[in-house]
């Protein structure tokens, strides 16, 4: 499989994002639920702690991806839905480091929505596989 980042500007270089990712040669899909920051046994992790629920959110997503033989590397899409847009931006650092060094750079989208499943939760993110 090969990925070809499209990109026809550079802004989005900046938060770790791509515009569009054209994938060739892939043989599976892997489409995961949205993922948040919750515990093996169901509860909310880390509330009010903007930063840890996104690293928590992408921990379980590479249990998930791991499970199915998949790595953040075979991630093309990103979709970020959250409580608390300005706080989700201000916390987002830690995570595009985390998503480079995997060499994971998607086509991604930053939704604010009015609450999750928990009230302690301000973000889950949704993902799209491919290999």
């Amino acid at each position: 499989m090969e990925q070809k980042i499209v990109n026809p500007w550079t802004w989005q270089d900046r938060a770790g994002f791509s515009q569009a990712i054209e994938t060739t040669g892939v043989h599976k899909v892997l489409y995961c639920a949205g993922q948040a920051s919750i515990s093996d046994e169901g509860n909310p992790l880390h509330p009010e702690d903007m930063e840890a629920q996104i690293l928590q959110c992408l921990d379980n997503l590479e249990t998930v991806l791991k499970s199915a033989g998949y790595s953040l590397a075979n991630v093309v899409r990103l979709n970020y839905y959250t409580t608390n847009l300005d706080y989700f931006l201000s916390s987002y650092q830690s995570s595009i480091a985390r998503l480079q060094q995997a060499n994971c750079r998607p086509a991604s989208t930053l939704l604010g929505v009015e609450r999750l499943a928990y009230p302690e939760l301000m973000i889950e993110i949704e993902a799209t596989a491919v290999k």
